[in-house]
């Protein structure tokens, strides 16, 4: 049986901010749409395989899944059988600035 994903406020402007950072930088319309759907396609797909991701040091219960430039940050319950994507982070932003829940 699949787990449902869901998206945290901040993973859904994690995910606007990438399309818009990848607009100013000049991507095509096509390129933009192509790799937004690519981020979300690869958070709705840890509903097959969640734990493929690693885990994510120092915090308890948090995995990651990486996709070109970006870390697809979040947490499994497993006895509702849900996933909270917390976090869509691009990986060229400096690492201080990461907050995670």
């Amino acid at each position: 049986m699949d787990y449902k994903v869901g998206l945290s406020d901040l993973a859904r402007a994690d995910l606007a901010d990438a399309v818009r950072f990848m607009i100013i930088e000049g991507k095509s319309p096509e390129t933009v749409q192509r790799i937004g759907d690519e981020l979300l396609d690869a958070a709705l797909s840890l509903a097959v395989l969640p734990r493929r991701g690693s885990s994510v040091r120092r915090r308890p219960g948090m995995r990651k899944l990486s996709h070109r430039y970006w870390l697809i940050f979040y947490q499994i319950n497993e006895p509702a059988r849900w996933i909270e994507v917390v976090r869509i982070w691009d990986g060229r932003k400096d690492p201080v600035t990461l907050h995670l829940h």
